[in-house]
């Protein structure tokens, strides 16, 4: 507050406060369905992940992850994870060769759809990451895996109703129309599954 002539002015909002409230307010508000669009608790959605994931390893199989610009940095940062410290066979699908050649060849529509029809097989599981859960990509991968026997998980955002969330055998939707939250939190929420679920408990410090 500020006082200017006998006039009391309010002060404006902190931008960094504002930002960080908002964030937590997206991560809180996640909300997590299965493949009927059933709510399920965050900590069901999570555990689903976690086991499909050990279960695809234990049996040969594997995790993969697809995603557009950011949300493909997302994808790269998260199949390390699980491979280097989760112990858990993972890769993305994001090789810059493979998608040049790919769109070349049948459009960018099929890029990761492609390279599922060659590398994924029953049982592998599919984490398919849209912002805006409308790239047209990700959903034709989405098929493909299905077509394929593969588990999927999805993490979109930006309209409740996009075409990605509910595709998926776990559904994480980001209730957020920005970018920049909606790839946060969907960088949050699978780092959260290999924190708590997938790494080995560490001992307290």
């Amino acid at each position: 507050m500020s006082v200017l002539k006998g006039v009391v002015e309010a002060t404006p909002a902190d931008p960094i406060s504002s930002y960080f409230n908002e964030l937590s307010r997206v991560l809180t508000a996640v909300r997590v369905s299965d493949a009927e669009g059933r709510p399920l608790d965050l900590s069901a959605g999570f555990e689903w992940v976690a086991d499909a994931a050990r279960e695809a390893h234990n049996a040969g199989k594997k995790v993969v992850l697809i995603g557009n610009g950011g949300s493909a940095a997302v994808a790269s940062h998260h199949a390390i994870e699980f491979l280097k410290n989760g112990g858990i066979r993972a890769t993305a699908l994001n090789d810059s060769a493979a998608l040049t050649c790919l769109s070349n060849d049948f459009g960018y529509a099929n890029v990761f759809s492609e390279q599922l029809k060659a590398h994924g097989i029953p049982g592998d599981v599919l984490i398919a990451i849209s912002s805006s859960g409308q790239s047209v990509n990700i959903l034709k991968a989405v098929e493909t895996a299905r077509a394929s026997s593969m588990k999927v998980v999805t993490l979109s955002g930006f309209q409740p109703d996009n075409l990605l969330r509910g595709r998926g055998d776990v559904n994480f939707y980001v209730n957020s129309n920005q970018y920049g939250f909606v790839e946060v939190a969907h960088h949050a929420l699978i780092q959260a599954i290999l924190d708590l679920y997938v790494f080995p408990r560490r001992p307290a410090k």
